[in-house]
């Protein structure tokens, strides 16, 4: 039976939008709000695949994966703020996550693409963040562990489909070039994240080109920019789509202010 919400007359506290954490906030916040969002947006894209996973067991695979960038997503969020209100309240410009992950689904080798550039991304800067003195490296030293497996699993799917059929391939090099230039920005710098930036990116370099040849793809060499500038979706300017999702996403929460269920 679906539980009903009680809904009180929301409060002018509850009905305003949730803000960034402010400018003098310390850097944790902001390092924290930057991971947490990308970790809840690429969450909600990967769920959109339920039902309809090319078959069952990739079902299980995007959802376990999406409920583990959740899990990710509530504990950063929680330290920026209320979790809840982080979420479900801000609006589109207040939003710091890559444009990488924002973007829609496409195909299925436009996601495994997707997935791919991101969870190797995240585990090299999660595996750095674990060896400092960071607030956040514990959460670090705790979801390496699950993101090695989403960058396996990445990687196994992306030589699957490379190294497959020439309309298989044809679908994997198309996800692989269109996502290239969002993939700059995961390398611009983050207050709070003490991270060698050039090290990150000459270790994703490498371990990304070694799966696409090994999958028989090539290697984009466009530019690195995203839309306007990289960097541009941590100042909170995202991509068309973006808005979209975030309607979607927080439509139940908005119609609903304040309520019990």
């Amino acid at each position: 039976m679906t539980p009903t919400p009680t809904t009180p007359a929301p409060s002018a506290t509850e009905a305003a939008p949730a803000a960034t954490p402010a400018p003098d906030a310390p850097a944790v916040h902001t390092a924290a709000l930057a991971l947490g969002d990308d970790a809840l947006v690429l969450s909600h894209r990967l769920g959109e695949w339920a039902g309809h996973a090319p078959v069952l067991e990739e079902e299980v695979a995007l959802a376990n994966i999406a409920l583990d960038l959740l899990g990710q997503a509530r504990v950063l969020l929680s330290l920026a703020g209320d979790e809840d209100e982080l979420a479900y309240l801000r609006e589109e410009r207040s939003f710091r996550n890559l444009q990488l992950v924002e973007q829609p689904n496409g195909d299925f080798a436009h996601t495994i693409a997707r997935q791919l550039y991101f969870s190797v991304y995240q585990n090299l800067m999660y595996g750095q963040l674990a060896a400092t003195d960071s607030p956040l490296a514990p959460l670090a030293a705790k979801a390496v562990k699950e993101v090695a497996y989403h960058q396996d699993h990445a990687e196994q799917w992306t030589l699957r489909l490379g190294d497959g059929t020439a309309e298989s391939h044809e679908r994997m090099q198309r996800g692989v070039d269109a996502l290239w230039r969002f993939t700059g920005e995961m390398f611009a710098p983050v207050a709070g994240l003490d991270l060698d930036r050039e090290a990150l990116r000459e270790q994703w370099t490498a371990t990304v080109t070694a799966v696409l040849q090994k999958a028989t793809l090539t290697v984009p060499e466009g530019p690195q920019s995203g839309a306007w500038t990289a960097g541009a979706g941590r100042e909170g300017l995202h991509t068309e789509s973006f808005g979209r999702m975030l309607a979607e996403m927080q439509h139940l929460h908005r119609s609903h202010p304040g309520a019990s269920w």
